[in-house]
């Protein structure tokens, strides 16, 4: 065998050695991640930072304004949903009446639910709704608004995803990709975790951080 011969078989045998190395770290990393049921979301819970919740300006299904200042010194979990989605917001509805239930003795936490299609969530669409839920209206908020401003506020404020889908196939012409998740926030307005509200297990990690910050309030 010649040098240059040689020399493209040294050069060949180290791109297989490099590629092989390569892939098997991508796949030693892949493996790391998912877990039973999807991705390992934990990293984006356990009472971390995530940055605060900008202000905003939109109406309660009473009819009356709200805002982030009527949720100030208050733990919250917030989530998005709107009244006609047939996919997660009926699940996502349940959880939260779930968790109603479970914190009725917890005065000082509320529920947020903000509609992503507020032509049609009217205050009106949004009693109809919370009603089928028994959503207390003291504990458990339904926010309706402006398109522009709910949209900013889940895309750039607390970073979900919310999307208008268009979909003949879909009853009333159309459907919207947002996240499931739900947000717990803390009295100071900062983002302390996303949990996958399809979750059970994320959802039972929501309650345990949700009673640390409520004992943290306390001291």
């Amino acid at each position: 065998m010649n040098h240059l011969s040689t020399s493209r078989f040294l050069w060949g045998f180290l791109a297989i050695a490099i590629a092989a190395a390569l892939g098997a770290a991508v796949w030693t990393g892949l493996r790391v991640w998912p877990r039973q049921g999807g991705w390992d979301e934990r990293p984006l819970e356990g009472l971390k930072n995530f940055g605060a919740v900008p202000d905003f300006s939109l109406m309660e299904r009473s009819g009356k304004p709200f805002g982030l200042v009527d949720l100030r010194d208050k733990i919250w979990i917030a989530n998005f949903i709107y009244t006609n989605c047939k996919d997660t917001c009926p699940l996502q509805s349940a959880e939260m009446a779930g968790l109603q239930n479970d914190l009725a003795d917890k005065a000082d936490v509320k529920l947020v639910s903000i509609s992503v299609d507020p032509e049609r969530d009217t205050p009106q669409a949004l009693s109809r709704y919370a009603e089928r839920f028994k959503a207390d209206p003291d504990r458990w908020l339904f926010l309706t608004g402006e398109k522009r401003e709910i949209y900013r506020l889940a895309q750039e404020g607390f970073r979900l995803s919310a999307v208008p889908a268009s979909n003949a196939g879909q009853e009333n012409g159309a459907s919207i990709l947002h996240s499931a998740r739900f947000v717990l926030v803390d009295g100071k307005a900062q983002i302390r975790g996303y949990y996958q509200s399809t979750d059970a297990e994320a959802m039972k990690r929501l309650s345990r951080d949700l009673k640390k910050l409520l004992r943290r309030d306390m001291r």
